[in-house]
């Protein structure tokens, strides 16, 4: 009979624990994520680009004839074209100077096309129906890596008459989509002088670096990358891989990890807004929490003399101001938490009906007072 009964129970045990392994691998699962998604490999970085130009076709809302630089500028582009004008004949409001900026992203090829942002930089009071003559857009070596021209797509207007205005957003600036085509490719160096690269983390923790390596070293051989600190891992290319390195660096960005997380809490007053990770401890703390509401209100009244037809000279009305102090002090919440997290604690205060403003003010008394073992962000 005990026989019986002790089969029955590890028939009954296996597929339990079975099960308990395939959730806790699932759970595993869930919270690995792709080392392509913690950041990124140094030397990927967009290139800021910059330069001044033209915008004509304008409807009388352009530069006023004050500005000199408008001027100039008109006067130096008519002048490749053999036109000889003065700046000080250019009265034309149909035309502005603006400023002209685009993002030059990594591995960009000639050809390739770029989104342009155009902002006024004089006295024009609109950009609507403005074309962007050709302007060139240098990097912060001076080097012209793209030429920017077309038409503005503004998502404004303004139009006045006799003193009235009606604007809608930011007539004055605007933008040209794949306005601006790339003249000089950018070819990022990926190897180091010791033939090797550098993973960098977007948000530097020496126990996800740590982590990040022994797990490149796991599936691409040991040795290879070893944390340089919290947020750099070196990574070195074997010689028989320097030939493949998009191959290396899929391999690389597909591999799994799970990063560890620094205890934050992050509030933000205008929206009363509580973002708060689950594992954010709190220490025991008795919290007790009440309103008192103070109304104080003033009535002014006339008192007139009773027999004001026999009154002397010194007799008069006289203004009196009677003042009123209401204190209303509601029984506010009192509890104690013991080892909790910080979610723990905002259930507990929305069971009470605590509004998030008080839930906000709360939390930063509960850091005060040095219960809250995580850093707290106020926005």
């Amino acid at each position: 009979m005990l026989r019986i009964i002790r089969t029955l129970l590890l028939r009954c045990a296996l597929p339990v624990a079975a099960l308990l392994c395939i959730g806790i691998s699932a759970v595993h699962a869930a919270d690995a994520i792709r080392v392509k998604d913690l950041g990124k490999l140094k030397g990927w970085r967009d290139n800021a680009l910059f330069g001044t130009g033209i915008v004509t076709g304008l409807a009388g809302t352009g530069d006023s004839p004050a500005n000199r630089a408008t001027r100039q500028s008109l006067a130096n582009v008519l002048s490749q074209f053999n036109l000889t004008i003065a700046p000080e004949a250019v009265q034309s409001r149909n035309v502005a100077v603006v400023m002209v900026s685009a993002s030059l992203p990594t591995f960009a090829r000639e050809g390739d096309t770029l989104d342009v942002t155009v902002s006024s930089a004089g006295d024009a009071r609109s950009l609507v129906g403005g074309t962007l003559l050709i302007t060139p857009l240098k990097g912060a070596n001076g080097r012209v890596y793209a030429l920017a021209q077309g038409g503005l797509s503004v998502g404004g207007y303004r139009y006045d008459a006799n003193g009235n205005v009606v604007q809608k957003n930011h007539p004055t600036s605007g933008s040209i989509p794949n306005g601006a085509t790339v003249e000089v490719g950018v070819n990022a160096a990926m190897l180091d002088e010791k033939q090797s690269v550098t993973f960098v983390l977007s948000e530097p923790d020496y126990t996800t670096a740590s982590r990040v390596a022994a797990a490149i070293n796991s599936q691409l051989g040991s040795g290879l990358a070893r944390a340089k600190d919290a947020s750099g891992i070196e990574i070195a290319v074997p010689e028989s891989q320097r030939g493949e390195l998009v191959s290396l660096f899929t391999r690389i960005e597909n591999v799994t990890v799970e990063p560890d997380r620094r205890a934050k809490v992050v509030i933000n007053e205008r929206t009363g807004t509580v973002v708060s990770g689950g594992d954010v401890r709190i220490s025991k703390v008795a919290i007790s929490h009440g309103d008192i509401k103070i109304a104080i209100s003033s009535q002014n009244t006339a008192s007139q003399p009773i027999n004001i037809w026999n009154g002397g000279p010194d007799i008069r009305t006289a203004i009196v101001t009677n003042t009123r102090v209401d204190v209303d002090e509601q029984n506010g919440a009192g509890f104690v938490t013991g080892s909790n997290t910080v979610s723990d604690l905002v259930q507990s205060l929305a069971r009470l009906k605590t509004s998030t403003r008080d839930v906000i003010s709360i939390l930063r008394a509960v850091k005060a007072a040095g219960a809250l073992h995580g850093e707290l962000v106020v926005q």
